[in-house]
């Protein structure tokens, strides 16, 4: 599994619905750019032969210097990051097979979540981490007047990294997905809130 699967993290967002400016790759979570985490994350989950950034065409230099000592590869995102990576992450290591997209929203997913993506998507692709959804979740109508209570039993949040055939990834084919149990500390950072409490979870942290 090592010597075939890389890793990719389009890092491409800006940083507006975290409250601060500029790319979100750089946006900091404890002193730490969310792109930082999420690369070093990857690295000690110890599956991946290769980690490719894709961040944006006009932070080049500055995700660079964010990743000094990191062995990763990057790349300028355009308008398809995930692609560029691919394409990328295949030009050095072509007889790659399995591919992990990292969203930067995941990007304290912690190492062991890695691995059990890395281990399932050889048997199984799409391979997504989830948990089971623990709110009370209603369906409303035009009115936003509550009609029903949606039942829990078969829904799950969706988590990353996600997993994929390098064939796959390609064609674009939608497929049913294999699950693998997820982590709270993948949680989703996406608010400046989702900021607060990831930087709360890393404090605590040994």
């Amino acid at each position: 599994m090592t010597a075939t699967t890389v890793a990719l993290v389009p890092a491409t967002e800006r940083g507006e619905r975290l409250g601060v400016k500029g790319p979100k790759a750089l946006v900091p979570v404890n002193g730490v750019p969310l792109v930082v985490h999420a690369v070093r994350g990857l690295l000690a989950a110890g599956c991946v032969r290769r980690v490719v950034v894709a961040a944006p065409d006009t932070a080049l230099d500055a995700v660079r210097a964010a990743l000094t000592g990191l062995d990763a590869s990057l790349v300028p995102g355009g308008d398809d990051p995930v692609a560029r990576a691919l394409d990328a992450a295949l030009a050095e290591i072509p007889d790659t097979q399995y591919v992990l997209v990292h969203d930067l929203a995941r990007a304290l997913a912690p190492p062991e979540v890695i691995r059990a993506v890395a281990d399932a998507v050889a048997n199984s692709t799409p391979v997504v981490p989830v948990l089971p959804v623990t709110d009370t979740v209603k369906r409303v109508d035009d009115h936003d007047d509550i009609t029903t209570t949606v039942d829990r039993d078969g829904l799950r949040v969706a988590q990353g990294p996600w997993g994929f055939t390098v064939e796959a990834l390609r064609s674009g084919t939608r497929l049913p997905a294999a699950t693998v149990p997820g982590h709270p500390a993948a949680m989703a950072i996406t608010t400046a809130f989702d900021l607060t409490v990831a930087s709360v979870l890393l404090a605590d942290q040994p």
